[in-house]
């Protein structure tokens, strides 16, 4: 006779229930929101109009190359053999349906983002995110709820902390309300915390920093205002400032096409056999890490745009590429949520590290920690603060940074450059206009 297994994923649910069911109880505290109820997990998808709205659900992406099935001839993970032209690749993922109406909202399902909405919050502001769930499409048997887990975010209260054994979680065709007033400025990332092993390789990953409130400038040190890192209290432009020109953000991410598959043919995947044959940048493989940006949002459709000829790219639109012009300082904001320790180098250009884990790099008696390298090493879960100067140039001049683990600058079938790469382009002073968004 078969016994029931209680698994992992049913104490989950159960956890996400209970939880619920205090919420609704009104057992939370109800000064912490605006609204009177700390935390919602409802059933409509439309309940409160919040400053971010986040949807999880499934999806396609594309990868070149081919993983072939072992045993198999003419058989591969990769491209799926499910997958609809031009796409190759299962993904789990969020969605950004801020101000979309229901309908536009619910069109998303199936059409999840790698890597998921890039955002960030001012230091100290009350800042609101809507997790809706609209479920698996391909996986209509896996009832799992997902939650938000601003990783690295000091004090967070525990109802907010996105992990499930201790805070609620959104069920499918539900949402939750999720609040956040952060005083720690840098780089941070974000998670689905359910089933975290599954769902964090899949694709449910993402960047989030905080903005310090010295970008609008402190008075009492005579800094200006503009657009610092962290609270550095040092003018703009010199050695230990943290002031930038212009900002990107590389989310480091890995694919094992073998457990991609087996969630989309409704398979296991074995973990402890976890090989990871694409290493993603912003949810891109070279040289795509260097095609333009998707053109956002349809508000008619709720669907994303792509860039003409990159309809590939369509649920990819983050790009890598950084350009700025002579003299600009140029902040990258490195994020790593692969499975593993990963070695970022650039080839005749220094960067400054100003910040890791979201800290500024300086002692607690003020003594400056802040170091010139061409590598950085981080380990999984952690990011990067580096600051560039760019060289005086009087023409076009492009810089290669990329894993200098070869292994992991190349695609699925191992030839070519591929994987964790991208190019730093140098223009003429006064070429580009100013930067108006991270990553353009």
């Amino acid at each position: 006779m078969r016994k029931n297994i209680f698994s992992r994923r049913d104490f989950l649910k159960l956890g996400g229930g209970l939880m619920a069911a205090a919420a609704g109880a009104s057992l939370l505290p109800k000064w912490l929101s605006k609204s009177g109820e700390v935390a919602m997990a409802s059933g409509a998808l439309d309940a409160v109009n919040p400053d971010l709205y986040l949807v999880g659900t499934d999806g396609w992406i594309s990868l070149p190359g081919q993983v072939p099935i072992p045993g198999t001839i003419g058989q591969y993970y990769n491209p799926d053999s499910l997958a609809p032209a031009p796409f190759t690749t299962y993904m789990f993922g969020f969605a950004d349906v801020t101000g979309l109406g229901q309908q536009q909202r619910e069109s998303r399902k199936m059409k999840c983002q790698a890597s998921a909405p890039l955002w960030w919050v001012n230091e100290g502001q009350e800042y609101f995110v809507k997790v809706g769930n609209l479920g698996l499409q391909m996986r209509p048997d896996l009832i799992d709820a997902h939650t938000l887990h601003f990783h690295g975010f000091r004090n967070a209260w525990p109802v907010f902390d996105g992990e499930p054994h201790s805070s609620l979680a959104a069920p499918v065709n539900g949402s939750l309300m999720m609040y956040y007033k952060p005083f720690d400025p840098g780089t941070y990332m974000y998670h689905c915390h359910f089933e975290e092993t599954e769902h964090v390789h899949m694709g449910m990953t993402g960047g989030v920093f905080v903005r310090p409130a010295q970008d609008a400038g402190n008075a009492g040190l005579g800094i200006p205002p503009g657009k610092y890192v962290y609270n550095d209290g040092v003018m703009p432009g010199t050695a230990l400032s943290t002031s930038f020109d212009r900002e990107y953000v590389l989310t480091l991410t890995d694919v094992w096409a073998e457990a991609h598959w087996d969630d989309a043919h409704i398979q296991l995947p074995d973990w402890t056999s976890f090989n990871a044959e694409y290493f993603l940048m912003n949810g891109r493989v070279y040289p795509d890490t260097i095609a333009p940006n998707g053109l956002g949002t349809d508000p008619l459709t709720g669907d994303l745009t792509p860039a003409p000829g990159y309809e590939h790219l369509k649920y990819q639109p983050i790009s890598s590429l950084i350009q700025a012009n002579a003299g600009d300082r140029i902040l990258i904001r490195f994020i790593n949520l692969t499975f593993g320790q990963q070695s970022m180098t650039l080839p005749g250009l220094k960067m400054r590290v100003v910040g890791k884990d979201a800290t500024l790099l300086r002692g607690r008696d003020g003594t400056d920690l802040f170091y010139d390298t061409n590598t950085i090493y981080f380990g999984s879960g952690q990011s990067t603060d580096v600051i560039i100067t760019a060289p005086n140039v009087t023409s076009l001049r492009k810089y290669i940074l990329y894993n200098r683990n070869f292994n992991r600058a190349s695609n699925g079938d191992g030839t070519g450059y591929g994987g964790q790469m991208t190019e730093l382009w140098i223009h003429p002073a006064g070429t580009l206009p100013a930067q108006t968004e991270p990553n353009t």
